[in-house]
């Protein structure tokens, strides 16, 4: 066994797992606020990308606006979907408000490359696509970029949640009731919390676009990010964050040695792989907070 290949391949998945992640964090961010598992994530992530890349391409802005623009925006259609689809759950069994993500989820995979074409955009975030060596390992530059900066989100996260406004939302969390008891506005402590969301899912799917172009297929991160977020537990952060090593490293390995005798395919069987053996043996993940109730 090429011991050097299986470094290399492990080293790129650590920063795979980590851009992984960050589409992943949208999800706990929404669960540890409402208690609701966001299936509309991937598509959040793709029409990030999609408004990035239009307000560069169509618009001429520098990506340097872009970017923070495309964030802004989904923010926006983060509030504006809590706002208007899913605070009208209240009330309804749960499995309705996620049935209605997986709806949002499914109607933005056809709708956005509808209006803009089903060509690949590109989306260029001036990142060499030279490799770099690090002794004798290749390293892929776009993703030790994409991994740092969505590690320093992951943190930056984890930092927002012990802040004054994260309690709120980790108080939202735990008992709606008594939040709106003393005083807490209950749906715009969701609302933003569906803005936050939107907003990691736009930075993630603007690294994923510079790395594999823009187009639907972007949509389908949420396969991944489902895989971390139960991996870790639906409502941790730093489940998160080690899941998302955990799943990229997997991935890469699996691809680089699995691959070349199965034929491929391999990549999309890991994450599917991760969510039945998490649910059958660990069903709160790694690090989520296990409710127990009586019958």
């Amino acid at each position: 066994m090429d011991w050097l290949l299986i470094a290399e391949l492990a080293l790129n998945g650590v920063f795979v797992g980590l851009m992984y992640a960050l589409v992943a964090l949208g999800i706990t961010l929404i669960y540890k606020t409402s208690g609701l598992a966001n299936l509309a994530q991937g598509a959040l992530a793709m029409a990030g990308a999609y408004a990035a890349w239009a307000l560069s391409s169509l618009l001429g802005l520098p990506m340097w606006l872009a970017v923070p623009g495309a964030i802004v925006v989904l923010f926006g259609l983060g509030v504006a979907t809590e706002r208007f689809a899913l605070r009208r759950m209240i009330g309804q069994p749960v499995i309705m408000a996620i049935m209605l993500t997986l709806g949002i989820e499914i109607m933005l995979r056809g709708l956005l490359p509808g209006i803009a074409g089903s060509a690949v955009k590109k989306l260029d975030l001036g990142i060499p696509n030279t490799p770099l060596f690090v002794g004798e390992l290749l390293l892929s530059r776009s993703l030790i970029v994409g991994g740092t900066v969505s590690l320093i989100l992951i943190l930056v996260a984890a930092w927002f949640f012990n802040s004054r406004l994260g309690v709120v939302l980790r108080a939202v969390a735990d008992d709606q009731t008594a939040s709106w008891a003393v005083g807490i506005r209950v749906e715009r402590a969701i609302a933003i919390a569906w803005g936050l969301s939107a907003g990691c899912a736009t930075a993630a799917g603007v690294l994923w676009g510079s790395n594999q172009g823009v187009d639907w297929s972007l949509s389908l991160l949420l396969i991944k990010a489902l895989a971390i977020a139960i991996l870790g537990g639906l409502d941790s952060i730093i489940g998160v964050l080690v899941a998302g090593l955990i799943v990229g490293v997997a991935e890469s390995v699996a691809t680089g040695v699995l691959d070349p005798l199965v034929g491929g395919g391999t990549r999309d069987v890991v994450a599917s792989v991760i969510i039945l053996l998490t649910l059958l043996f660990k069903p709160h993940g790694l690090f989520g907070e296990e409710h127990i109730e009586r019958v």
